[in-house]
């Protein structure tokens, strides 16, 4: 019989002993006076003296992370919201049967503790228990104590256990919780909506990416799970919603990385009568008021870097290719040759050559390419990892960009931009196209491009949508998860998604409930 299977039978018996002393085994509820940080926050300043002349009395709950005899008295710390607080249990206070059930818990126990507050002799402030109430019982091991939960895969497999024992994964997910309540705050106080749209959609659009599908028995149709709410918010924009903005949860069937998880959130949104620029020095407003209020400064530590929120470079693509240029690779290509035709696939060919000589990343081209994909590839290879101080890179070639606006002056080019920190895309905005038949005729250019990750039909409501007339309007996604990661210092987008998707274990989950201890 294996440690674990050993211990969890030892404890069931526990929980039928602790029965037998007229404790319920699983209590359906227990009235607290206060949390834990409660006491902590309101008590930890009092002296011995005053918490002896006050008489404090709690009623407290918590899960037990430390528990110690010592003849007919013990001590040990319950845990609650991440913090922990001192109990004190004698057998002359409690009783014989309080004592008796105080001596069959186990850490990762819970209980309820009613008493009085002091310090003990070490001047720790702790509860002195008058009565234990048992609310449930653990019947597996916690992590050892004096190293945590330290494998990674079992961490985001049992994330229960990892908050138990990490305090940093708690602090990532509260940090997460405050963020999302930041944006919440600053579009709102901005004359935002916020609106929800649906997460199963008939034709898979507003975002280039292959889509989960599932069926609707009743109605006999495919649906396809959100890959982007886009086109469903520019519909509210045409219908008056002036600002409107969504926190959405996304779906797209694609690789699994640290930057990437098949399902995740993002905060997407869409302000009339704006362009790109405009939100472009929104942006640079938004992310240092969130480092600001989320970090206490500014500058932000991820790795071993230091970011700063309080400015952001501004480079358009071309001129990102030109400042990321390798030395080695020869002279950089100037702006007005990879505008120029043939100008982008010429100097991709040129980097390569360097880049096959070096060993250097290699801008493998799937397919005939136009300018503007030869520039998207070129920038992605050899640029785009470069960019770790919070830089806005915009316009962006019109064929990577099917729902962004031309610029007047440049039809080439989009008025597109995306906001790379620490080498990570984190935001992607531009002004929206608002012109009916253009925007079916990109539509239309995807569709006879084909690939798993382009549309497969027309979103013929969506045109019509844009016939009744959509306002100026400018539109921004940012990505929840991977903001979260630059503001946590978290490396691994694994870490600031509660529960990410992973391989079953053992190749399939187990359907037998029976086996769960041994698990």
């Amino acid at each position: 019989m294996a440690l674990d299977d050993k211990i969890y039978e030892l404890r069931l018996e526990k929980l039928k002993q602790i029965e037998a002393l007229g404790q319920p085994a699983y209590r359906n509820k227990y009235d607290p006076t206060h949390t834990i940080p409660q006491i902590l926050a309101e008590y930890s300043g009092k002296t011995a003296e005053q918490l002896e002349g006050a008489r404090i009395n709690v009623r407290v709950a918590g899960r037990i992370m430390a528990i110690r005899l010592m003849g007919k008295a013990g001590f040990a710390h319950l845990q609650q919201e991440g913090q922990r607080l001192q109990i004190y249990v004698k057998k002359d206070a409690v009783g014989d049967k309080g004592f008796e059930l105080y001596k069959l818990l186990d850490l990762g126990d819970h209980i309820g503790v009613s008493g009085y507050l002091f310090r003990t002799r070490t001047g720790e402030l702790s509860v002195h228990v008058d009565e234990i109430t048992f609310l449930s019982k653990d019947l597996l091991p916690l992590p050892e104590k004096w190293h945590g939960l330290t494998d990674v895969e079992l961490r985001y497999r049992q994330r229960y256990l990892d908050l138990i024992a990490n305090e940093k994964a708690r602090h990532v997910f509260v940090t997460r919780a405050r963020i999302i309540q930041e944006l919440r705050q600053f579009f709102d106080g901005r004359g935002y909506i916020e609106v929800e749209t649906p997460m199963m959609h008939p034709i898979p659009g507003g975002a280039a990416a292959r889509p989960f599908t599932t069926h609707h028995n009743t109605l006999d149709i495919d649906l396809y799970l959100r890959i982007a709410p886009e086109l469903y918010l520019k519909r509210l924009t045409v219908g008056g919603f002036d600002r409107v903005y969504e926190i959405n949860r996304n779906f797209r069937n694609e690789g699994i990385s640290t930057q990437h998880n098949p399902e995740f959130t993002m905060l997407e949104f869409y302000e009339a009568y704006s362009n790109y620029r405009d939100l472009m020095d929104m942006n640079e407003r938004l992310f240092a008021l969130l480092a600001k209020n989320i970090t206490g400064s500014t500058t932000v530590k991820y790795g071993e870097t230091e970011l700063d929120f309080s400015k952001m470079q501004r480079l358009s693509m071309r001129e990102a290719i030109v400042k990321y240029w390798p030395p080695e690779a020869g002279v950089p290509p100037t702006p007005e040759e990879l505008a120029a035709s043939g100008g982008a696939q010429g100097a991709t060919k040129r980097y390569n050559a360097w880049a096959k000589q070096s060993g250097g990343p290699y801008a493998a081209a799937k397919g005939t390419l136009t300018d503007g994909e030869w520039t998207g590839l070129l920038f992605e290879t050899m640029a785009e990892d470069k960019l770790i101080q919070p830089t806005i890179l915009y316009d962006f070639p019109t064929e990577l960009s099917p729902l962004s606006k031309q610029k007047p002056e440049d039809p080439s080019l989009t008025e597109r931009f995306e906001i790379y920190v620490a080498g990570m895309e984190v935001a992607n905005g531009f002004s929206e196209l608002n012109d009916p038949a253009e925007q079916e005729r990109r539509f239309l250019a995807q569709i006879a491009q084909g690939g798993d990750e382009m549309p497969k039909q027309l979103d013929v409501d969506y045109i019509r949508a844009l016939c009744h007339g959509m306002p100026p309007t400018a539109g921004e996604g940012i990505g929840i998860d991977r903001l979260t990661m630059v503001l946590t210092d978290s490396q691994s987008i694994r870490d600031v998604i509660l529960f990410p998707l992973l391989r079953p274990e053992g190749g399939g989950e187990s359907s037998s409930t029976s086996e769960a201890h041994g698990a």
